[in-house]
């Protein structure tokens, strides 16, 4: 696991709120380690995810003026040596958008554990033999969403691509393409689960393991964006 890795799970919630209730409680401050544990519980519920995630959906920079002549697939993680669950939307999503416009497909995804095959490679093989898409390009050295739109922008560039769609999330959609533009190369988003925002149902405030997940990837992308913009200017 990479250093950038371990800071993020350190330093977003839950993990960072839980070592806080903890202390808090310790020095007697049980009404602030109470709203640190309340936190945590507000982040599981579906409406703080849909809220988040509603909040991160946003246009980015304007569409490509030129037509895309190609799709490029951003890499999530991988579950062992397969695509994680969000990779395997991810290549569903940019599958179907190929057979819709027959352009050529890049991947793109760096080594995400010390003994994985690189995430493009992995991500390759699942298109050719589980959605029968060939794949024409594999970058396989990007580390995070920055160098996977330079590096695959460098790519398309030397086969004389003037644009392209980009297959990523919904709630990752606009650091993505920001990031492409930075490096160059216009493009047109094809989300994946650009989901509405919840309609506050009492379903949608109970809270559940699976909405804090999805909280925290919210969370990470704000915290992501913020470090983008500070970096870049």
């Amino acid at each position: 696991m990479s250093a950038q890795a371990v800071l993020t799970a350190l330093l977003l919630p839950p993990l960072v709120l839980l070592p806080l209730a903890a202390w808090l409680a310790w020095r007697g401050a049980w009404r602030a380690s109470a709203m640190a544990l309340a936190a945590v519980l507000v982040l599981a519920t579906p409406m703080a995810e849909g809220a988040l995630r509603h909040s991160l959906a946003e246009a980015g920079p304007p569409g490509a003026d030129a037509t895309p002549e190609a799709i490029v697939i951003l890499a999530a993680g991988l579950a062992e040596r397969a695509p994680d669950a969000l990779t395997l939307e991810r290549l569903r999503a940019g599958a179907s958008l190929h057979r819709r416009t027959q352009l050529p497909v890049l991947v793109t995804g760096g080594t995400v554990a010390r003994d994985a095959p690189p995430a493009a490679q992995v991500m390759a093989r699942s298109l050719a033999e589980d959605f029968a898409v060939p794949v024409r390009w594999i970058e396989s050295r990007a580390r995070d969403t920055r160098e996977n739109a330079a590096l695959a922008t460098a790519m398309l560039r030397a086969e004389g691509v003037p644009a392209a769609f980009v297959v990523t999330h919904a709630w990752h959609m606009a650091r993505a393409r920001e990031a492409f533009a930075r490096a160059g190369m216009p493009t047109r988003a094809a989300p994946v689960r650009a989901e509405p925002m919840p309609r506050g149902h009492v379903a949608d405030w109970l809270p559940r393991a699976d909405h804090l997940g999805g909280s925290w990837l919210a969370i990470r992308e704000w915290a992501g964006r913020a470090v983008y913009r500070w970096r870049d200017g």
